[in-house]
């Protein structure tokens, strides 16, 4: 999507953009995920992005599996966007983006709360540590070496 492939990167993030990293790709997730958006007019209408470019972007979600098309219910002959498993993984991005959005570039607050069905609560996405479940601070997270890193690499 991003039009270059990052050969020389073994970067599972760079993989990661490869997919979703062009400008509209979240937003276009997002709608899916929190707006209800599966039809291509409802995506072009709340987007306001060009046809020929959510086209391009859909069709390639499809060919990713991030989203399946279907038949719509009401016109069986026209089909309509639904996130699959590995789309809907995306969810803690978003979160964590509109997080970071809120901090950074939201100079009236927050708007869009992300909250839990079952009790109401605010949704945060934060992280821990799966070995001791503490929650680190940025300078407290270094990288390391994982079985999918090329050996001299």
């Amino acid at each position: 999507m991003l039009g270059r492939l990052y050969d020389n990167e073994v970067c599972s993030a760079a993989r990661a953009l490869e997919v979703v990293g062009e400008r509209w790709s979240l937003l276009i997730i997002r709608n899916a995920m929190f707006a209800g958006a599966t039809r291509f007019t409802e995506f072009q209408r709340r987007l306001g992005i060009a046809p020929n470019i959510l086209a391009n972007r859909l069709e390639r979600f499809v060919e990713a599996g991030l989203m399946e098309t279907r038949p719509q219910p009401d016109a069986p002959e026209t089909r309509e966007y639904v996130l699959t498993g590995k789309g809907l993984d995306l969810q803690p991005v978003i979160i964590a983006l509109t997080h970071w959005g809120d901090r950074w570039a939201a100079p009236n607050g927050p708007p869009i709360i992300y909250e839990h069905d079952g009790c109401g609560g605010t949704v945060h996405q934060r992280l821990s540590c799966e070995a001791c479940a503490a929650t680190p601070a940025p300078a407290q997270v270094s990288a390391r070496r994982g079985p999918g890193m090329p050996p001299g690499r």
